[in-house]
């Protein structure tokens, strides 16, 4: 089921987006004595991290970690990891604990074992309570790429772990991402878009499964709250 909220303008969006994934915490740690927030990368989310950071919570109870990640050393200028360590990770919420997908003393040599990668990952990874999804302009979401080697692993409902490698055709860099099936068993989950482009993809996957769109098969199979702004 799809909940489908607009906004005016890109602030109001992602601190409407912020509230909501604060109230879910929040929630979440009445009921058990951790969280777990899973995040995306790009550009486009650092409003949205820098209105989380304005938030009242106890953040040294939450655990925050990546949706998908390229890989590549920590410091490099394309890591997830070093953005959100930018935006996201700092003043108050510099108490949370950080669950990375890439070590910080990998280099780009050690990177090229990529199930070494992946295994690193894994010892790392907390099915997250919370997590907040982008899309490219490609239909992709996570790092599930249309005509990607590992496409049917990765929207595979029985894939035996909850992250895997992929590699992108139409994207640079290797990466490690969720699978549809963790992101399924999430309780809370986000796709913040805008702009008309990314709407008209939305309209088209919100219609059916369809390959083309990988984000078709999370608004199809997953409960999810779609927050956008033209």
């Amino acid at each position: 089921m799809i909940s489908f909220k607009k906004f005016p303008n890109s602030t109001d969006n992602a601190q409407a987006l912020a509230q909501a994934v604060a109230n879910n915490l929040r929630d979440t740690l009445t009921q058990q004595e951790r969280a777990t927030l899973a995040v995306s990368g790009g550009k486009s989310p650092i409003a949205f991290f820098q209105a989380l950071n304005q938030m009242d919570l106890d953040w040294s109870r939450v655990n925050i970690t990546l949706v998908d990640e390229r890989v590549v050393p920590t410091q490099h200028a394309d890591s997830n990891t070093s953005l959100v360590r930018q935006y996201l990770i700092k003043n108050q919420l510099s108490q949370a604990k950080w669950l990375p997908l890439i070590s910080d003393d990998a280099d780009e040599d050690e990177l090229k074992n990529i199930s070494q990668a992946v295994e690193f990952a894994l010892q790392n990874y907390t099915q997250p309570d919370v997590l907040v999804l982008g899309m490219g302009g490609d239909g992709h979401t996570a790092s599930i790429f249309p005509k990607a080697p590992q496409f049917a692993d990765a929207i595979c409902v029985n894939y035996p772990q909850p992250l895997l490698h992929t590699t992108p055709v139409t994207a640079p860099y290797e990466r490690i991402s969720m699978t549809l099936t963790a992101i399924a068993h999430t309780p809370h989950v986000y796709l913040a878009i805008a702009g008309a482009d990314k709407f008209a993809i939305y309209q088209q996957a919100e219609q059916g499964e369809n390959p083309n769109f990988p984000i078709s098969y999370v608004l199809n199979k997953v409960n999810t709250n779609v927050f956008y702004n033209n």
